[in-house]
């Protein structure tokens, strides 16, 4: 390919972690066996007609195979597999240095990219929301989710399982200031078929929420990261580079195991470790609530459970 009368040499990866793509002109893109939805890779190194060019090859987009429109963000499993996997690069976890920013970790391939949306009580439906819609305003749609979820499966959602009677949960979980956890996260693994790994900062436990194998429905095989402070949920997702527009942020990368052999959980407890560093965790034991309702101040978890089973009051705010 040539612009401006220089040549340009083009290298073009697919999968986790990248692996080049063999192009031949004659056949149809359909020969490179990609699915919809996988990301493309792309750099470039410019070369002068006359005289070679020492530049460095740079990033210069991530395309999408998504012929829709703009990229989901559900990466599909690699199109092929290498012969044998490059062993993942994670490099020690370090602000950027280019002034205020996100946290990340460098990864095979890329940045995973601490991901923050707004403290406003929705932050795990913002989460989702990012990884899976690409866009932290349809929370709304992901509490819908989860609240017809419960609706529809009476008998995994019981009023035993759920604290509290099934329609007060669908009404209470649908209100925007209500919090999500673990039954929410459940749920949408389920819907998503996508393991949801929550790694919390303070510990550095991840917390993994898989699809059921139950033989109903079919397990992708992926896995998403959100980023878990005591309090917040943020997501983390993976950059080509780091000032990469959004929509190229890999958001869902296929399941390689569930321990330290996984290179992108490797990166998620190593981004643990730098938010920890800088405190970026609350302890649930000791953190101040107060009832939204009542206008209580409550401390801790415990005692913010004990005020909810005796007054029925489950909305809290940190203060």
């Amino acid at each position: 390919m040539t612009r401006n009368n220089k040549k340009l040499h083009l290298t073009v990866k697919a999968g986790y972690p990248p692996h080049s793509l063999t192009l031949i002109p004659e056949l149809p893109l359909e020969s490179l066996g990609l699915k919809q939805g996988e990301q493309l890779i792309v750099t470039q190194k410019a070369e002068a007609s006359r005289e070679p060019s020492s530049s460095r090859s740079q990033p210069v987009a991530a395309a999408s195979t998504n012929t829709r429109g703009p990229m989901t963000g559900l990466i599909a499993s690699q199109a092929h597999e290498p012969e044998t996997p490059a062993p993942a690069r994670i490099a020690a976890p370090a602000p950027s240095s280019r002034g205020p920013g996100p946290d990340y970790v460098e990864v095979d391939g890329g940045y995973l990219v601490h991901r923050i949306v707004p403290d406003d009580n929705s932050c795990l439906f913002s989460s989702v929301a990012l990884v899976f819609e690409q866009d932290i305003k349809k929370a709304p749609k992901i509490r819908q989710i989860v609240a017809d979820e419960i609706r529809k499966d009476m008998l995994t959602w019981s009023e035993a399982i759920l604290g509290r009677p099934r329609d007060e949960y669908i009404s209470t979980i649908l209100k925007p200031t209500s919090w999500g956890g673990a039954i929410e996260l459940s749920i949408l693994a389920k819907h998503y078929s996508t393991e949801i790994a929550s790694v919390d900062v303070e510990t550095g436990r991840i917390d993994h929420f898989a699809p059921p194998t139950d033989g109903r429905q079919q397990d992708s095989g992926n896995r998403c990261v959100l980023i878990y402070s005591g309090i917040h949920y943020d997501a983390a997702t993976i950059a080509p580079i780091l000032d990469a527009p959004d929509e190229f942020h890999q958001t869902v990368v296929p399941r390689e195991t569930d321990g330290e052999g996984d290179a992108v959980l490797v990166a998620a407890k190593k981004l643990a470790d730098a938010l920890r560093a800088k405190k970026a965790y609350t302890n649930t034991a000791t953190f101040d609530l107060r009832c939204q309702i009542c206008q209580k101040g409550l401390k801790g978890e415990k005692e913010a459970r004990a005020h909810a089973s005796e007054t029925g009051h489950v909305e809290f705010g940190e203060y």
